[in-house]
């Protein structure tokens, strides 16, 4: 029988929401029931207006949507890599490249077909926050997804066409319906929400409180 059930909508380009995954990690390390989770991977676009084929450095994006010079968009950065790092990550944020994850979340949905889907989020968050990658881009797509085990035609064909779009719109819409705004957010067994990258200590409250209190 599992234990909790838990739903994470999450973007592959949001900073927190990699620190929020590890964290989660770290309270799931500690939950007594851990090896009974189940854990559901939903899609989210911070920015779905962000033009398809736009590929702008995030530093730059920053600027420009925050109306902020260059040195607080810095400061603010090193805080968050500050942060990551205490959770074992190493941001390279000034490498990151802002693009339309549309193309991303059509991966990760396949990916998630083959019982992949924990594994994907890693890499992709990974792909974009530590490593530079673009990734609207269908050649590095490929790369990740073959990295994952997918089978390099068939994950080629799906990103070529629109395979997994009406999924990641449901993802939205479901999001949109339960009153996300903004992303990592976590739903345990369907009523009990946790927003943002909350600490350890929170994610573990909520866990134990949800095996408590199943649906």
């Amino acid at each position: 029988m599992r234990a909790v059930r838990i739903d994470v909508w999450s973007d592959v380009v949001c900073p927190w929401c990699y620190i929020g995954k590890r964290r989660l990690e770290s309270a799931l390390a500690r939950f007594e029931h851990a090896d009974e989770v189940e854990l559901r991977w939903h899609s989210f676009q911070l920015d779905p207006s962000h033009p398809a084929g736009l590929r702008e450095p995030t530093t730059a994006m920053l600027e420009r949507k925050m109306g902020a010079g260059p040195e607080q968009i810095r400061e603010m950065q090193q805080r968050v890599t500050d942060l990551a790092a205490a959770e074992g990550l190493t941001y390279d944020l000034e490498r990151a490249i802002s693009v339309n994850t549309l193309d991303a979340h059509r991966l990760l949905h396949l990916a998630d077909r083959q019982g992949l889907g924990d594994a994907a989020h890693e890499r992709l968050l990974a792909a974009h926050l530590c490593e530079g990658a673009t990734v609207d881009d269908l050649d590095t797509l490929v790369r990740l997804g073959v990295e994952l085990g997918l089978d390099e035609a068939e994950t080629r064909a799906a990103l070529a066409g629109d395979a997994y779009a009406d999924e990641v719109a449901a993802d939205i819409a479901e999001a949109r319906r339960i009153g996300v705004s903004g992303v990592p957010f976590f739903v345990l067994e369907g009523k009990y929400g946790v927003s943002g990258a909350q600490p350890v200590d929170t994610f573990l409250h909520a866990l134990r409180t949800a095996h408590a209190n199943p649906a």
